[in-house]
């Protein structure tokens, strides 16, 4: 049965077209996920289908009795309204009892002695006893406190951005509605939360349309994909792998047709250009032929993602923490940690929200100060740092002048140069696109403009804090693989499993109540730890104890590993030497093709050791400090 249907919608901002003339419905129990490019209009899709915006064109039809609950991207709250209050806001007949039960009772405790306040109190729980809202109450304070808002009479105002969200999100979830409209939910979540935000919505009654980048969030949820592409709209029947899928044999499918329109096109105008022999009208009909051909819009192809930037060389010393403290308003969030950063590292930061994961990136960053222990950075460290705070841009300038201010060109790890209008090609701005003044950007082409700016400063090492947080998915699949061919080292805080999958090699876990733990292997690995733990305790059954620590060291260092350690300096030193070397005698080997295979060969051989040896060094260097620290 269907709950909402739309016909030919169609909106416009400014010259571009968001969607146009797009059809679909929604039907009971639809768990559709909502996809595409930042900017392509999905945010005001849903406005629109929310009552929020107004369409140019097009029909949204429901029944009367049709109700719809609604979490925007940035929710907007009235003034003194309490998180109570507000998660109670509605015209549901559930919603009003309990919205006239929390006023009685906090008028009651003004005036306790009032005993008019107490027969309308009684009035009033005998109408939640009629509207069966005494569940709805329960069910309201288990969300919020599940969401980590445990002060439901605080006022909304004085809560933090992500606070604000997950309250919000509260009152969408606790809603009676037919049709729950959800824009990025996930943002501001740590990763438990999430895994329970699954779980709620997969008992959730109604109808379920989102927008998220969290991909396992999307596909563990979803039933069905729309994709909002260059104003059309795609449907797949299927989750978000499914549609991975089918989206590739799409494209396909259109190269090829693209590719047949191409080969018609020269061969029409080869015929006119060759002024055949023909009669007016004949010759009028083939003209108009090639203006059709020539008119149709062929498949958008975007820039190749195979980002491999060249960087500065990055030392054997990145960064290392001693004795960290820091502490806020008596609270503290890193107890002593002591933290060593390697060339390469790959290291993925979780824990809930306010344990203490941006405090650690912004004390690498020197941003602040540590209350005691002490940062040292590498001399040759050039940090980028991505913030989750959203940077003040001159909405004057255009989206490449914005990036030329950064670098105009860069070079890739074999020297060839990339303009910066390749560079946000590549970050799916197309060239009309870079051409639009900031000021004109959605929020998530912002953050993914803010993104590129970081990488163009050619950092090698990265501090990325929540990344993922209203970028697309597209963009978040040129990140990957940009990070995955990235030669410096990265530190990424991420509430997103499927990013951190990708990109990290092992953890550090904060567990709250100051407790940090490093954990080898990935969030998902982790995450499912963690719950066959809780199983465990629920079952009154011996706990397996987390295995984050490394094995036990031994006490010194063996004769083979002293030998190593004594030598393998001089022989890095040696080999990257021979790689210069080597590299210097292959480009002057002109087009001598075997002397180039030659070279090629001891090349890769050098390089192949070379990478042996750092490794070597590395795992070295990091038992002399266990044994130290010992």
């Amino acid at each position: 049965m269907s709950v909402l249907d739309v016909a030919g919608l169609s909106k416009t901002y400014g010259d571009r077209t968001l969607f146009d003339h797009i059809d679909f419905s929604i039907a009971t129990g639809d768990r559709i996920g909502l996809i595409g490019v930042n900017g392509t209009g999905k945010s005001s899709l849903l406005d629109v289908i929310a009552g929020r915006d107004s369409a140019e064109s097009g029909e949204i039809r429901h029944a009367k009795a049709f109700r719809l609950a609604y979490l925007p991207q940035t929710p907007v709250f009235p003034a003194n309204v309490t998180s109570i209050d507000y998660i109670y806001q509605g015209s549901s007949p559930i919603m009003q009892a309990l919205r006239r039960y929390q006023q009685t009772l906090s008028d009651l405790a003004d005036r306790p002695e009032d005993t008019g306040r107490q027969q309308q109190l009684i009035r009033e729980q005998q109408r939640m006893d009629v509207a069966g809202a005494w569940e709805a109450d329960a069910a309201a304070k288990t969300i919020l406190t599940r969401l980590g808002v445990t002060d439901f009479h605080r006022p909304v105002a004085t809560l933090s951005g992500g606070q604000k969200k997950r309250v919000a999100l509260a009152q969408a979830l606790i809603q009676p509605a037919d049709l729950l409209v959800l824009d990025e939910p996930t943002n501001h979540l740590d990763n438990e939360t999430i895994v329970w935000l699954e779980e709620t919505l997969e008992q959730y009654p109604g109808a379920l349309l989102m927008v998220t980048h969290d991909r396992y969030f999307l596909n563990r949820v979803t039933k069905r994909i729309f994709e909002l592409n260059r104003g059309r709209l795609y449907l797949y029947e299927g989750n978000y792998e499914y549609f991975l899928e089918k989206k590739a044999e799409r494209e396909e499918l259109a190269g090829a047709e693209e590719t047949k329109r191409q080969n018609r096109l020269r061969r029409e105008l080869a015929w006119l250009r060759r002024g055949a022999k023909a009669r007016s009208t004949k010759q009028k009909a083939r003209v108009g032929r090639v203006r059709r051909l020539q008119s149709q819009k062929g498949p958008e192809s975007l820039a190749p993602v195979d980002i491999d930037l060249g960087s500065r060389r990055l030392g054997k010393k990145v960064i290392e923490a001693r004795g960290l403290t820091k502490a806020f308003a008596g609270k503290r969030v890193l107890n002593g940690l002591d933290l060593l950063i390697v060339p390469g590292e790959r290291l993925g930061i979780i824990g809930p929200n306010g344990s203490g994961k941006t405090t650690l990136l912004n004390l690498f960053a020197r941003r602040m100060a540590p209350d005691a222990g002490r940062v040292e950075i590498g001399e040759t460290v050039k940090i980028g740092y991505y913030t989750q705070e959203h940077v003040e841009m001159n909405e004057r300038l255009s989206v490449a002048d914005y990036i030329r201010q950064t670098a105009r060109v860069m070079r890739t790890a074999g020297g060839e140069p990339i303009t910066a209008e390749q560079m946000l090609e590549r970050f799916l701005f197309s060239r009309p696109r870079q051409r639009t003044l900031i000021g004109k950007l959605s929020g998530g082409e912002r953050r993914r403009l803010q993104l590129l700016h970081v990488l163009m400063t050619e950092p090698n090492v990265l501090l990325l804090d929540e990344p993922t947080n209203d970028l697309d998915t597209e963009t978040l699949t040129v990140l990957e693989d940009y990070l995955l061919r990235f030669s410096g080292s990265v530190i990424a805080v991420s509430h997103d499993r499927y990013f951190l999958d990708k990109i990290a090699d092992h953890l550090l876990c904060f567990e709250g109540g100051g407790e940090i733990r490093r954990f080898e292997g990935g969030c998902s690995e982790y995450l499912a730890l963690k719950i066959r733990q809780r199983k465990q305790q629920k079952e009154s059954a011996p706990s397996v104890p987390m295995r984050t620590e490394p094995k036990p060291r031994k006490k010194k260092l063996t004769y083979k590993e002293q030998q190593d350690w004594n030598g393998i300096e001089d022989r890095i030193a040696t080999l990257e030497t021979q790689v210069a070397a080597l590299k210097h005698q292959a480009a002057a080997s002109g087009s001598n093709a075997e002397k180039v295979q030659k070279v090629y060969q001891q090349l890769r051989a050098a390089e192949q050791e070379l990478d042996r040896a750092l490794n070597r060094w590395t795992e070295l260097s990091l038992k002399i400090e266990a044994l130290k620290e010992q």
